[in-house]
């Protein structure tokens, strides 16, 4: 697996990040554009263990 610098959950413009990622893959396979939702957020340098999301 390809190592990926994320700058966190939630989509911004022009970085990468773990919302946008599933966000796209998901699309890819379906062909259908969503929106992702998540349970909560860290902070910067805190981790999240178990995040969920739906769409």
């Amino acid at each position: 697996m390809m190592e990926k610098n994320l700058i966190g959950w939630q989509k911004q413009p022009n970085k990468l990040n773990i919302q946008g990622t599933i966000e796209q893959a998901i699309s890819n396979i379906t062909g259908e554009e969503i929106e992702l939702n998540a349970s909560g957020r860290t902070d910067a340098g805190v981790h999240a263990i178990r995040t969920s999301c739906k769409f």
